[in-house]
This record gives structure tokens, sequence and C-alpha cells, in this order.
């Protein structure tokens, strides 16, 4: 018997879809964006225990589904066109894929089920006030104390750090930049909501006074770890703004339909018409590039330094520019707060600029190709 891979993959993305329209609908999405926390724990949960998504990639001998990246990035499109506010890219794409890619046995079997079920929210904690994601800029501190770690210093713009039960730190030691693991509620460690422009993803400060950590990995791999995370990341970032370039297109295809000025829709004038059929190009484009870089994530190929940077910096410039294209199209009304279109349009800005925005992957990118 043969599956109809294609079939099962429009499933899923329907179910992901009905999902996040019955439990995280838009009326949700303001409400929950003007809490501290951000989130229905609820719904997350439901997520995890019901639909599998956390742990949808997550390989079985970990907790996991044992499914592909292409399949996780079917969701993460679905919850960048929802505007889902939840910790997923922090705790089932980043914490997630740094533990894998940590190669530490233990840690994995030890921490990854509770990310896979839900049960745990997870992040990893790399960035400082500089905002660099090179390993170069951590300035955090690691010191022996007896058998144990602790941490000094802070950690800035960290993605669902408020909420998160496992924190994943990079800090500077006598071997080079390693990767721990830190408890939330240990003693020292005092996290802060930073304002956002984006109100529907929440980042965090977090301070670090001698907090007990545990390494994960092998002392001084947390460059070629965080090197591979951050790859992963920028891909899935990428299948989130195709998923949110696609819902602003529809949206403004929609209202150029029933709008009418001068007894006739406002779509069947030319200025309107091209505008939307130069988007459609774009949108299209970048499903082209993610469905390309999600297949070479899930065959583990060597093309992920290149096309993560590629995809990423496209992804975050069609993004925004869609989002930006769909308010001039509402007209008025897109400027309103009732109305989502600037939520969308807050939400690409913010994802352009996390993990780097498209000069910093076009540099990146030079670099690995020695340009």
């Amino acid at each position: 018997m043969t599956i109809d891979l294609a079939e099962e993959h429009k499933e899923l993305r329907d179910s992901v879809r009905r999902f996040l329209t019955d439990r995280a609908p838009m009326s949700t999405v303001r409400e929950l964006m003007e809490t501290g926390h951000g989130m229905d724990l609820a719904v997350w949960k439901q997520a995890g225990m019901q639909l599998g998504l956390q742990g949808i990639a997550i390989p079985e001998e970990y907790g996991g589904a044992g499914f592909t990246f292409v399949e996780q990035a079917i969701v993460l499109e679905e919850l960048g066109a929802a505007l889902y506010g939840g910790p997923y890219l922090a705790s089932a794409v980043l914490a997630a894929n740094a533990l894998l890619a940590s190669r530490d046995e233990q840690a994995c079997h030890e921490l990854l089920p509770g990310i896979a079920s839900g049960e745990t929210i997870a992040t990893l904690a790399f960035t400082e006030d500089s905002g660099s994601w090179d390993t170069e800029s951590i300035r955090m501190s690691a010191v022996r104390s007896g058998d144990a770690w602790v941490l000094d210093g802070h950690k800035s713009f960290v993605l669902s750090g408020h909420i998160a039960d496992l924190v994943l730190a990079v800090a500077t030691t006598e071997a080079g930049p390693t990767l721990f693991a830190v408890d939330s509620d240990a003693d020292g460690l005092s996290p802060a909501l930073l304002p956002t422009l984006d109100q529907t993803r929440k980042l965090a400060r977090l301070e670090f006074d001698s907090v007990a950590a545990h390494p994960i990995g092998a002392p001084g791999d947390a460059a070629r770890i965080l090197d591979r995370t951050l790859d992963v990341a920028a891909i899935a970032l990428a299948a989130e703004q195709l998923g949110g370039a696609q819902r602003v297109l529809d949206t403004a295809v929609e209202y150029a339909k029933i709008r009418y000025q001068f007894g006739r829709p406002i779509g069947s004038y030319q200025a309107i018409k091209h505008r939307c059929a130069d988007l459609l190009v774009e949108v299209e484009t970048l499903r082209s590039g993610v469905t390309h870089a999600t297949s070479a994530v899930s065959s583990n190929s060597d093309e992920i330094p290149v096309v993560a940077p590629l995809v990423k910096a496209y992804g975050s410039e069609t993004f925004f520019h869609v989002a930006a294209e769909n308010i001039q199209i509402h007209g008025g009304i897109g400027f309103t707060w009732e109305h989502d279109a600037h939520l969308y349009f807050k939400r690409a800005k913010s994802s352009e600029l996390f993990l780097g925005d498209g000069t910093y992957h076009r540099e990146r990118l030079a670099q690995r190709i020695g340009l």
C-alpha cells in the first residue's frame, strides 16, 4: 500500500487550521496580547497532548512523534497565519533543536519528552544587550562551584523567557562558549518582560545571579550547537513568515473583491489588480524556497548552511512587504486599531529582526561561501 504524503500533509494542515480557528481565533489573540503571559496554557497543553504538535519533529526515542521537519514546517506555517502567540518557536524549535544538536543523549532523554508533550515550556537564551547572534559577543560567565556550575550575567530578547520552565543558556567557560540547562525556579534567576512592537510575541530579559546550571553537550561546543540550531530556526521562522504572508495576501484579495468604488470592485482596477498579482508572485516564490529549505533539513542536507540565510532573508522581506501592501489596499480602515492588518504588520517587522534581518543573513551567507 502506498501512502499519499501530499494528502497526509493536507490533512495535517487542515487539522491544525481547525484547531487554531476554534481555540485561538483572532479575538483570543487580541485578548492574550494584553496580558503579561501572552498564552492560554490549556490550548498549549491540548496542542501537545491531543494533537502532538510540539513533538511532531522530535524523534520517538525522545518521546516525540518522529515525523520530519517538513511536517513541523506545515504546523509553523499555520501558526504564523493565525498569529499564534504561544511558545512554540521557543520550545519546539529553538530549545528542542539545541538539545538535539548537542548530541547529549542523557540530556535528550531527560528533557525532550517534556518538551514533546507540552508539559515543559523551554527556551534558548543566547543574545545579550547587543542583540548579536554570534557566540563571540557572549559575556555571561559560567564557573565551577564545587561539583556544580553557576551562571552570572544576563540574557536579553529571550523568546517566551518569562514563562519558560526550562532555560537553555549559553555562557563562557575556560573551554569556550558552553550550553547550560537552568530550571526556571532556580535561585538567582529573575525574568522581566521587555516592551515589544509585536504584542503577540513576548520577549524577556533574564538576570542570572549565581544561578545553578547543568552543562549540556561537550564543554566549549556551544558555537557548533548554535550554528546548527539557528540555521534550523531561521528556516522555521521563514515557514511562519510564509503563513503570515499568505494570510494577509488572501485578506487583501478578498477585500479587493468586496470593496466597491465608483460602482465596481477595487480589484477590477489595474492598480490593485497588478499589485495583488505581484504579491502573489512574491509569496509563491517564498513558498518554493521554504519547501526546498525544509526538505533540506529533513534530509540533513549539506545545503542547510546556504539555504537557511537565503530563505530567512527573503521571507523577512516578503512578509513585511505583503503586510505593508495589505494595509495600503485596505485604505483607511487598514490603519485602524480594530482591523487586524496592523497586527500582521507588527509581526512581520518583529519576525524580520528576530534571528537577524536580511542584511545580516546575506552577510552570514557571504562569509560561509568565502566572499
